[in-house]
């Protein structure tokens, strides 16, 4: 994204509206650091360094050295953790560093696809090498956390170091890809969509038949470059079901896809981009993911998300650990996001939807408005009409071959 001013901007913006959240405040109505009321626990961090371990060799015990926290990378897309006014620093992050006095470097959209960024650091994985990254942020459905559990390019969570995983959603315990949780937890999830502006469009844009045949809207749309999105909105437009997808389904999804591309309907297929182009007027209608459109109306409140009438795609972007990183520093920075009320305070500004039993209760006792939005915190009846796109055929070659032959199309 060439001006990623909405996200910057909305700490200002928001305290403006008499919206402004501050960590001290839902520390506050957490209190201090204990239970929240009808929402999760609240488990310290651990400390800085963490009492040393003994091991039994042969007839004695050996200390193993104590862990020690180290400077960290932690790359991540675009607009995906909280900003002050300037865009430059991390509210969330400054205190988590000040708190246990290392450095974390954020590399802001250093992810732009999953398929793209998995493909930067294969060749490093694959010789061994350190890919300069102790943690990075990719999507379930895209397939790429579950091959690189495979692959055995990541390495295990240090569950010592994470007591907050108490916190963790049901929901989310047990994915298919990681049933364990030993390799993954989620940073924040979302739903993929329709974005438009009303007064470019003429008008609303409220199902997929339209964004992909309305000629209207020939060459101002956007798709996106995660097949999971795309052939799975697709598939939904042909009655068919993304989340069982057989090959029939596919190769329909695939097709519609491609009309759409033919006839000039689709202009571009984009990562995180998208945003820019909807904010600018290059783009009216858009396959968009929730929390961005959220995010893109502080400075234009014209612009809509809507779950299509056919139903949308739900996915949940991982928190994991590539090899050859610094594991227990890594899943000290993932524990600290697991406190509701550090999670509360992130999701004011990202607008995605939390991971974190008793975020929700948090932002309620501050600030109900934000709690209450549908987006960050979905009903039960747009949930039903999210479909999690079939992981399997995320890692399906022929699939994938099929949809890089449609991007490059």
């Amino acid at each position: 994204m060439n001006d990623p001013i909405s996200r910057r901007q909305l700490l200002g913006r928001a305290a403006a509206g008499g919206a402004g959240l501050s960590l001290a405040a839902l520390l506050a109505a957490c209190g201090g650091g204990g239970g929240i009321e009808g929402g999760g626990e609240t488990t310290a961090p651990p400390e800085t360094t963490a009492p040393p371990e003994t091991t039994a060799t042969g007839g004695g015990e050996t200390t193993a050295p104590p862990k020690e926290l180290r400077d960290i990378v932690w790359a991540n897309w675009q607009l995906y953790l909280d900003t002050d006014e300037s865009g430059n620093r991390y509210p969330t992050l400054e205190a988590f560093e000040q708190e246990y006095g290392i450095d974390v470097e954020y590399l802001e959209g250093d992810i732009n696809g999953n398929e793209e960024f998995f493909a930067k650091l294969r060749p490093q994985l694959e010789q061994g090498q350190s890919v300069g990254r102790d943690l990075i942020v990719l999507t379930d459905t895209s397939g790429v956390p579950g091959r690189m559990i495979e692959l055995g390019f990541l390495e295990k969570l240090d569950k010592e170091a994470i007591p907050n995983i108490v916190n963790l959603l049901d929901v989310h315990a047990s994915p298919a890809f990681d049933p364990g949780r030993d390799y993954s937890l989620p940073w924040q999830g979302g739903l993929t969509g329709i974005g438009y502006d009303p007064k470019k469009v003429g008008g609303d844009v409220t199902s997929l038949e339209q964004l992909f045949t309305d000629p209207k809207l020939k060459g101002k749309v956007t798709f996106l470059t995660d097949m999971a999105d795309t052939v799975g909105l697709a598939a939904l437009l042909n009655g068919d079901d993304p989340s069982a997808m057989t090959d029939e389904a596919f190769d329909r999804a695939v097709a519609t896809v491609q009309s759409a591309v033919d006839s000039g309907q689709v202009r571009q297929f984009t990562g995180n981009e998208y945003s820019s182009l909807l904010a600018q007027g290059d783009v009216w209608a858009c396959m968009a993911w929730s929390g961005d459109l959220v995010q893109l109306q502080y400075d234009n409140p014209e612009l809509v998300w809507v779950q299509p009438a056919e139903g949308g795609m739900i996915w949940t972007d991982q928190l994991l650990i590539p090899k050859g990183a610094d594991v227990y520093s890594a899943s000290t920075l993932i524990n600290w996001y697991y406190d509701p009320a550090i999670a509360a305070e992130a999701a004011v500004w990202i607008n995605y939807i939390s991971p974190v039993k008793g975020a929700k209760e948090a932002l309620l006792a501050i600030d109900p408005e934000i709690a209450n939005n549908a987006l960050i915190f979905p009903s039960d009846d747009t949930l039903a009409k999210s479909k999690l796109f079939d992981v399997s055929a995320s890692n399906n070659d022929g699939y994938k071959s099929k949809f890089q032959a449609l991007l490059g199309a």
